[in-house]
């Protein structure tokens, strides 16, 4: 299977403290690939320098075959990288509607104005009903995104992720804060992505880690100490002592 993103020998340094460790990392184009590791472990800092909101120290990445290590993060949305944060980020005020049709016209490039031609509105507010029936929100389309449940907002930050056009979808935590009907449904969600885009997950939701991904990979001290999948990383008795614990024999 072809490696959309390949990453060699990442390092990050906060001072004294190194997040990433000459850190190893492939990921294959239309897996779910799902990155567990304890806290601190450098999961968060990973994300941060794939999106290209942190700059590594050392080593580089490379997407699609090109080195994109030192690239600005709007230039990595342009080329095809989106992603999610820990903490919901949408337009609270706009409708579900408006906050997708934005993102649609933010990767198109072009802008809202007045007597702008009928047809270029219809399109843009057309693909973002799809987005939105994709995420299960197509019942909110009207409702100020502020006022959507925690879960509903995480589904909608997928989608604005989605609607970039990115082929690598980068999700820190995004069942943080859910409960189990809300993570169930964006379980089913984020599986139906899988045929659009790749998935890098952080997660410490175990359950979901394990329903999704197609392989795993655990951090620990800033590097990766084993991939594989589920199935394999359950049985890995080195990850089961540093992290999963009883959870692997669930």
């Amino acid at each position: 299977m072809v490696e959309i993103l390949s990453i060699r020998g990442l390092a990050k340094r906060f001072g004294g403290v190194t997040a990433t460790d000459a850190l190893d990392l492939d990921v294959r184009e239309g897996e779910v690939h799902a990155v567990i590791g304890p806290n601190g472990a450098g999961k968060s800092t990973l994300i941060h320098q794939v999106s290209g909101s942190l700059h590594p120290d050392a080593g580089t990445i490379v997407f699609e075959g090109r080195d994109i290590t030192r690239m600005p993060m709007h230039r990595r949305v342009a080329a095809g990288i989106a992603r999610s944060f820990q903490v919901t980020s949408i337009f609270a005020r706009l409708t579900v509607l408006d906050n997708l049709a934005l993102a649609v016209q933010a990767r198109s490039g072009t802008s809202f104005r007045f007597r702008r031609p009928a047809i270029e509105d219809a399109q843009l507010f057309d693909e973002a009903r799809v987005l939105a029936a994709r995420m299960a929100l197509a019942s909110r389309l009207e409702r100020p995104a502020g006022e959507l449940s925690h879960g509903e907002q995480r589904r909608l930050e997928a989608a604005l992720a989605l609607a970039t056009g990115a082929r690598l979808l980068l999700l820190d935590e995004p069942m943080a804060g859910m409960d189990l009907e809300e993570s169930a449904s964006l379980i089913e969600r984020l599986r139906e992505l899988r045929t659009q885009a790749t998935l890098l997950l952080v997660e410490h939701d175990m359950e979901a880690v394990f329903q999704l991904a197609d392989r795993i990979s655990v951090l620990v001290h800033g590097r990766v100490v084993a991939t594989g999948t589920p199935e394999q990383i359950r049985a890995n008795e080195a990850v089961r002592r540093a992290y999963l614990g009883d959870e692997a024999a669930a």
